[in-house]
């Protein structure tokens, strides 16, 4: 008789994925727990751990695999092979350096008073999306403007990594997702300084 597998807590970290992703619609400052998401894998890779973030603590890689291959909401295709480039992969990664630069920008001209608040999610760094029902008048305006700005980043990364998921095969977006090149970059470098 064969043993069935127990899963385990960060089995379901997808669920987190999820709710933060809902809650973030009702009060932009549920955004600020991304950061997690965005801290975690450098900390673990700094510290030797690899890209076991990605491997096994990312929920947004669960939250794909669950509505690709349980839901069957993928076409299980092979990626175009320009998308598993070296090239493209640390290429995407500085564009979303720069996407996340241009945010800490924006939340430090707020915080300065040099520009006030634009409570808008920004979708592709393109659509704007006013998010009047996500009330932050009680908090400081930077507070706001910062979860505003990384919530479209967070909103954003998911909705390319479901299109992804959709056309390809399920995770899909982790062969080119920011955080896992940046990580694996890590790893590259800690072993040369290794040798």
């Amino acid at each position: 008789m064969a043993k069935i597998k127990r899963k385990a807590w960060y089995d379901y970290l997808w669920i987190a994925t999820s709710i933060y992703l809902f809650l973030g619609l009702f009060n932009i400052l549920f955004a600020w727990l991304g950061l997690i998401c965005f801290l975690v894998p450098l900390v673990i890779s700094l510290a030797g751990g690899g890209k076991k973030y990605c491997n096994t603590y990312c929920g947004r890689g669960q939250l794909l695999q669950v509505l690709g291959s349980k839901l069957k909401l993928s076409r299980n295709k092979p990626m175009p092979k320009f998308l598993r480039t070296k090239g493209f992969r640390y290429g995407f990664l500085v564009f979303f350096l720069l996407m996340f630069a241009n945010m800490v920008l924006n939340t430090y001209l707020v915080f300065s008073g040099v520009r006030e608040l634009k409570e808008v999610v920004t979708l592709f760094w393109t659509w704007k999306l006013p998010w009047h029902w996500a009330n932050s008048s009680f908090i400081s305006p930077w507070i706001a403007q910062f979860a505003f700005g990384f919530y479209s980043i967070m909103l954003t990364s998911t909705i390319l990594g479901i299109i992804t998921m959709a056309l390809y095969k399920p995770r899909s977006w982790c062969v080119y997702c920011p955080m896992g090149t940046a990580t694996q970059g890590i790893s590259i470098l800690k072993h040369k300084n290794m040798k």
